[in-house]
């Protein structure tokens, strides 16, 4: 049998209090902060990507439109659009097929 404890009832239930919200806050609070982190800066970098690799295609089809001369003029107009819309396909593509399911 354990030793008798000179601890009255409302010392114990705060104690168990106490050990209660202290074992929650490590095992749940405490982690989550991690996780948001983790998911904060995964956040900004698909954001500032984003927005990267929408002026890197913006920026083709200005080349398209400038540097090709008369190529793309007239009745052709419309291909360097294709064109990027194709590009950015493939890049979302690669993105997409980087994704590995556990």
């Amino acid at each position: 049998m354990p030793a008798e404890s000179n601890k009255s009832m409302p010392q114990v239930v705060s104690e168990l209090w106490g050990l209660s919200k202290d074992y929650a806050r490590q095992e749940t609070i405490e982690p989550l902060r991690g996780v948001g982190r983790y998911i904060s800066m995964g956040f900004a970098g698909s954001v500032l990507g984003s927005f990267g690799i929408g002026l890197l295609l913006l920026s083709l089809l200005r080349a398209l439109q400038t540097e090709t001369g008369t190529t793309f003029h007239g009745n052709l107009s419309w291909v360097p659009y294709i064109i990027v819309l194709i590009v950015g396909l493939a890049i979302g593509g690669l993105a997409a097929s980087r994704i590995k399911r556990k």
